[in-house]
This record gives structure tokens, C-alpha cells and sequence, in this order.
């Protein structure tokens, strides 16, 4: 059996003999090498281009390579298809599709982040004591800044002081202070009167993690002694106490005071057979509500009040009534770091008494020797 060669196509083959009849250019061997490549074309590319570049001719070149491209693509296997793109959830994706593409919330997560925003009532926060419930508006440290002094209840006085405070260690200092002026005493009619007086008093205090002790004595005899021990991590005692060397003007005062994780309790023994309690509990993040009650058996009164508080980042509010008759309020309110406002009221029953007041407070400057550090402060009262 013999074997043919694979022949070019027709119409190849038509455009090769055309364009020879037109020339007829003389038959050398290696005017045969194209022919022969072409037809064989379909097993490998390379000789393709070598046949159409070997053509003197221009006409034959071109026929050459019509039929050379014919026999390629005729005998060549199909190209592969093309990959697939990506899959989208392992491939890249454009940084604005991406954000596009982005789902929206589902409606549990909706209601997760409704719930963080209500109130967790199993972790409120511990409310303050039950006597400092107003501390913001006459103590000298609100909103946790030591060197700020509200002028509500500002220590006034009239005469030269001059007091001056030694720290010994860490723990420990001593302190001298020096008063001379006048007090007023109230008379029969409207006027007041003036005498004058004079005072020295020398202090000692030592405070640790634990224990807070602190006592004055003055020139008279005079003492004041305020004792504070955390017997356990939520467990207080304090003491206070004025003693004297006149009869019946000596005071003295027992508090137990307990801290638990959203409330505060206390219980009060002092002389002259004075028994009272108190407590106040977290409502929400903001409120704390109390109550207290005591009893002075000397006189054979009693009473009952109770307290609100509600506090912020920026204001504290608190109101306050008793059996005893006395109707207490104050707001204070922090305008910004270097200015804070502040008000009170108070009305009395028995003696119907009704006092009101305003101030303010402007951080200028205060001064630290110590520390290089200058600065001042200015308050003013007006109501009072």
C-alpha cells in the first residue's frame, strides 16, 4: 500500500499555479522547498515562515504564504479555551465594587447594637457616698480636678491668714496655720457685732492606701481629729471627732460605711444618743436614688429623707428632702475645661429660711513653686 502526502487545499493550490503560468520563473530545487513545506506545514509552525521568506517573487510569496496560513489553521489542533475569571470570593476585587458590593446589615445585628446602647443593669456603676451627693457644687474637687474651687460655699473670712504646709515623707506632713481678725456675733437688733480674735493652729496627717489619720490642735486646746481605716476592700470606719475643754461642746461621730458594686450603706453612732443610716443605689448609668433615717434620742426627734442624683460628663443635678422640713437642691454645669457654673436653693420649714445662690468659676492661673508650674484662679458668689 503506498502512502499519499497530505495535498494542499484547492483553492491554495489554484493561486500557486496562477501565479506561476504569469511568470513562469525557472524550476531550480529550491524553488521547490515552499511547495513542499506548505504541504507539510500542518505538522510543525516554523517552516511556514521560512517558505514565504525563500520566495523570489512577489506574487508567489504572497500565493506561498495564502497557502502555508491555510494549511496551519486547516491541520493545527484548536487553541484551549480560556480560563475562567475568578471566582469572586477568592479573586481581587475593585476597591469601589468591593465597597458597593458590601451587604447590608443584617436585622440581628441591628438589634445587637440596639441592645450595647440600653442599660445593663447587672453592672452599674458604684453611686458616691450619701453625705457627698452635692460635692460638685460645695467641695474643692468636682469633676475629679483637685484645683478647682466652686464658689458656692467659699471660704471666706476677714482678717490676715497665713497657712503653710511641710511634707515630711511620702506619707507623712505637718502643718502651721496663723488667723488674726474678727467674728461676727449676732445681736438683739440688725447690727452685728465685731470682736476681734486671734488663732494658731498646728496639724499633723498621715495617709496611706489604707489609713487616713488627721488631727489640729490650736493654742486653746482645741482639737480635731478625723480618723478613716479600710478594714476590707469595701469595709470602712471613719471617726470624727471635736474636742474641748468647755462642758457639753465635745462631738463625736461613728460611721461604718460599706461599698458594694452598684450601692453604698452606712451606719452612724455619735454622742448624746444620735443612731442613723443610710443608702443609696445605682438606678441607671446616670441616676442613683437614697434614703435615710435617724434618731436623736436626747431630744426625742426623728426623721426620715431621701435623695436623687443625676449625673453626666458635664453637669450634676441632686435634690434632696426631709420630714425635718428642709428642701434641698443644686445643679452644677461645665461649660469647659477652664469654666464651670453653679446654683443652689434651700428652704427650711421651721424657720422658713428660703437661701439661694449662683456662682462660677474661671481657671486663669494657679501657681507650684515645687514644680515651676504658674497658675491662678478666680471665683465669685452672688445670692447669698
Amino acid at each position: 500500500m503506498q502512502i499519499q502526502p497530505s495535498a494542499a487545499p484547492p483553492r491554495a493550490e489554484a493561486a500557486v499555479r496562477a501565479g506561476a503560468a504569469a511568470e513562469n520563473p525557472p524550476k531550480t530545487p529550491d524553488d521547490l522547498t515552499p511547495a513542499a513545506g506548505a504541504a507539510k506545514s500542518h505538522t510543525t509552525y516554523s517552516q511556514t515562515p521560512r517558505a514565504a521568506a525563500t520566495t523570489p517573487k512577489s506574487t508567489t510569496r504572497a500565493a506561498a504564504a495564502a497557502m502555508g496560513s491555510s494549511a496551519s489553521h486547516a491541520g493545527a489542533p484548536p487553541p484551549p479555551p480560556p480560563s475562567p475569571p475568578p471566582s469572586p470570593a477568592y479573586g481581587a476585587q475593585p476597591p469601589f465594587a468591593a465597597a458597593d458590593a458590601a451587604p447590608p446589615p443584617k436585622p440581628h445585628e441591628e438589634e445587637a447594637a440596639e441592645a450595647e446602647q440600653k442599660v445593663d443593669y447587672l453592672n452599674l456603676p458604684c453611686p458616691v457616698p450619701y453625705e457627698e451627693i452635692q460635692r460638685e457644687a460645695f467641695s474643692k474637687c468636682p469633676f475629679d480636678r483637685p484645683r478647682l474651687i466652686l464658689a458656692l460655699k467659699p471660704d471666706l473670712f476677714e482678717g490676715m491668714r497665713f497657712d503653710f504646709t511641710k511634707m515630711i515623707n511620702q506619707h507623712f506632713s505637718l502643718s502651721h496655720s496663723v488667723y488674726m481678725g474678727s467674728v461676727d456675733v449676732p445681736s438683739q437688733g440688725n447690727e452685728v457685732i465685731k470682736i476681734p480674735t486671734s488663732n494658731y493652729e498646728f496639724g499633723a496627717n498621715f495617709i496611706n492606701q489604707r489609713m487616713m489619720l488627721m488631727g489640729r490642735v490650736s493654742h486653746e486646746g482645741r482639737e480635731n481629729i478625723r480618723v478613716k481605716f479600710d478594714l476590707t476592700e469595701n469595709l470602712s470606719v471613719k471617726i470624727n471627732a471635736q474636742l474641748t475643754s468647755e462642758p457639753h461642746y465635745s462631738q463625736g461621730m461613728f460611721n461604718f460605711d460599706y461599698k458594694g458594686k452598684d450601692f453604698r450603706t452606712q451606719i452612724q453612732v455619735g454622742n448624746n444618743a444620735f443612731y442613723g443610716a443610710n443608702y443609696i443605689q445605682s438606678v441607671t448609668k446616670n441616676l442613683s436614688l437614697g434614703t435615710e433615717a435617724f434618731w436623736l434620742g436626747q431630744q426625742r426627734k426623728s426623721g426620715v429623707g431621701v435623695v436623687a442624683r443625676y449625673d453626666t460628663k458635664k453637669m450634676v443635678a441632686t435634690g434632696q428632702i426631709a420630714t425635718t422640713g428642709m428642701v434641698a437642691l443644686s445643679y452644677v454645669q461645665k461649660v469647659s475645661e477652664k469654666v464651670s457654673l453653679a446654683s443652689d436653693f434651700m428652704y427650711n420649714q421651721m424657720t422658713k429660711d428660703v437661701t439661694a445662690s449662683f456662682g462660677y468659676d474661671y481657671i486663669l492661673r494657679q501657681i507650684d513653686h515645687w514644680k515651676k508650674d504658674y497658675k491662678f484662679g478666680f471665683g465669685m458668689a452672688v445670692g447669698e
